[in-house]
């Protein structure tokens, strides 16, 4: 009686949604990004959001906030532009992760590339 019909209902319902949540698929993707002029004389970072590989928002340390790079991106960098704690964070990640990470790793990483370029050439 009505007991079957409802649970048979409910049972159509779940797998109704998850054969929706099973076909539904997407990418978000975040690359932290460093840009090097003149060593780390002139240092730009970029924090760029990707939703199906079109980037869509981004924080520009040039410019010091968040920018909507596509319509779907604007309600982000509002609300993250209106959040002074992230935006020093954001700002401070030219030090903490590009020059750092530039005296650390690539540097040398390029310096190596370099000789092995040289020797071959």
């Amino acid at each position: 009686g009505w007991d079957r019909w409802a649970l048979e209902s409910l049972l159509t319902a779940f797998l109704l949604l998850l054969l929706l949540l099973l076909a539904a698929h997407f990418l978000v993707q975040r690359k932290g990004e460093c840009l090097f002029l003149n060593g780390t004389q002139r240092v730009r970072y970029l924090d760029r959001y990707f939703y199906d590989r079109q980037e869509f928002v981004r924080f520009d340390s040039d410019l010091g906030r968040y920018m909507a790079v596509m319509a779907f991106g604007k309600a982000d960098a509002d609300k993250w532009n209106g959040d002074k704690q992230l935006l020093q964070e954001q700002k401070a990640e030219v030090d903490f992760f590009c020059r750092h990470n530039y005296q650390g790793l690539s540097y040398e990483a390029a310096k190596r590339e370099e000789r092995v370029v040289g020797r071959r050439g």
